[in-house]
């Protein structure tokens, strides 16, 4: 884990998974959206995607864990999330997540971090959050 203190501008964490048709039909079934898009492979062959694609709030549902979890770590606590989806993620797709620390807002104790999630080589999901870190100081 890491706190306000251990964070440096320009600290980077990636992480990297698979995104499989479960994962998909498991976050459908939660969310309630079972937009056709994204759990028929029928109905997505006839759109301009071709295939079925990630849901693009499950991406961020991705990050959030990342941020939540690994980097900074637990205990930390998103304030703001910004994003764009520049291109769809295809399902049964590698991902890898990337956070890099842009700036720290020392009255607030709080972090701005710029976010990134490439599939196949590319950006498909770029953005930045406002974190609250942990902290050593009580």
């Amino acid at each position: 884990m890491h706190t306000y203190e251990s964070l440096k501008v320009g600290d980077t964490f990636s992480f990297t998974r698979t995104i499989s048709q479960a994962d998909v039909q498991a976050f459908a079934d939660v969310s309630g959206d079972d937009n056709p898009l994204h759990i028929d492979p029928a109905f997505a062959a006839t759109t301009t995607f071709g295939k079925p694609i990630v849901h693009g709030v499950f991406l961020l549902g991705i990050v959030s864990k990342v941020l939540g979890r690994d980097f900074p770590g637990a205990g930390s606590v998103a304030v703001a999330l910004s994003a764009k989806f520049l291109r769809p993620v295809v399902v049964d797709s590698e991902i890898t997540v990337e956070v890099k620390i842009a700036e720290k807002v020392e009255n607030r104790k709080h972090i701005r971090a710029k976010l990134y999630v490439y599939s196949g080589g590319k950006m498909c999901v770029g953005g930045e959050a406002t974190l609250i870190p942990p902290s050593t100081a009580g």
